[in-house]
């Protein structure tokens, strides 16, 4: 089972009435004795023309935000901290946010990052290079995306498998979601439910003048069966009771919705891949689908073998020549 000691808690919106990510960041580090750190990026450009700008150097300007960013960090912990549970504050300038979270995250060692989820629908999410879905592509960390600001309660974690690899998911995958997904509903005294979903019909054509209703009713009855003992086998060690099993003749989408909905999932736990080409578009578009429909919380699991792209070294301030209209504090 995965040990979590280090948590990274990423603050998007400093100025929030509630932060569900930190308090729910805060519930699993409590509940596994880990340690939590809250973090937020500045990634937000500074005009080089502030070295001009009255006595303050650009320096002043970076270390004066940098300290009122911490300040705000530490009022945030403050609501959580107690007495059995460590937490530490980080603010740093880096950009763009999405890789500095990842850079943060493994230089601490962190088990778990976790994160909001965009607020939006993910349309074009790798053109607009939204943070939680470029987070998704590119963490070699485990992540969870808060969707629902609700604290759990004896949460129900659904674990979406792929036992046949229909769907091109690595062999021991499967395997790193179930523990993971025991791992956080044990530690949050909630259950484990597991869904698989399958094709009633393969795509293999077959000649017109051969398709009869009793062969479709064969072929979809040995789907059925055949996905079955693969879901079965995977579980086998497990533990998880038969109710709680969801085997849906579905695409993956609609599938893991559909078993999140009747299992009032509170965490869907879900492995990823990192394609390139039209397979990434494709796959892509998948994983849109599933951060839009679901409601519920979402965990991603990267293969052991994943291989972390993000450039260890910080960029850090991002510095423009032209007037800047944005804000500070958000991304």
């Amino acid at each position: 089972m995965p040990s979590i000691r280090r948590i990274l808690v990423a603050v998007r919106a400093l100025d929030a009435h509630s932060m569900p990510a930190v308090l729910k960041a805060a519930q699993i580090a409590r509940a596994s004795r880990a340690q939590l750190e809250i973090y937020h990026c500045l990634d937000a450009p500074l005009y080089a023309d502030l070295q001009t700008v009255g006595e303050r150097s650009l320096r002043e300007v970076e270390s004066n935000l940098q300290q009122r960013t911490v300040r705000r960090l530490e009022q945030i912990a403050a609501g959580v901290r107690q007495r059995r549970l460590k937490v530490t504050v980080r603010a740093e300038w880096d950009f763009p946010a999405y890789e500095a979270i990842v850079r943060r995250a493994v230089r601490i060692k962190a088990s778990l990052i976790v994160a909001s989820a965009h607020a939006g629908r993910h349309r074009l999410a790798s053109l607009m290079r939204l943070t939680d879905w470029e987070l998704v592509r590119l963490s070699p960390i485990p992540l969870l995306l808060i969707k629902d600001p609700r604290p759990y309660r004896r949460p129900v974690v659904l674990a979406a498998l792929d036992p046949t690899h229909a769907y091109a998911k690595p062999l021991k995958l499967d395997r790193q979601i179930l523990q993971w997904g025991r791992a956080i509903s044990q530690k949050l005294a909630g259950s484990l439910h597991a869904v698989n979903a399958y094709n009633r019909v393969p795509g293999d054509s077959f000649p017109e003048q051969a398709i009869t209703p009793a062969l479709i009713r064969k072929i979809q009855t040995d789907a059925q069966r055949d996905a079955k003992a693969a879901f079965d086998r995977v579980l086998k060690a497990s533990r998880i009771a038969p109710a709680h099993r969801y085997l849906v003749a579905r695409d993956p989408v609609n599938a893991i919705a559909e078993a999140a909905r009747r299992s009032r999932s509170a965490i869907v736990a879900m492995g990823a891949i990192s394609r390139s080409g039209i397979k990434r578009w494709l796959i892509g578009n998948t994983a849109e689908r599933i951060l839009d429909d679901l409601r519920c919380d979402v965990l991603i699991i990267k293969p052991a073998n994943f291989r972390n792209r993000v450039p260890r070294g910080s960029r850090g301030v991002h510095l423009l020549t032209a007037p800047l209209t944005g804000s500070l504090g958000e991304y």
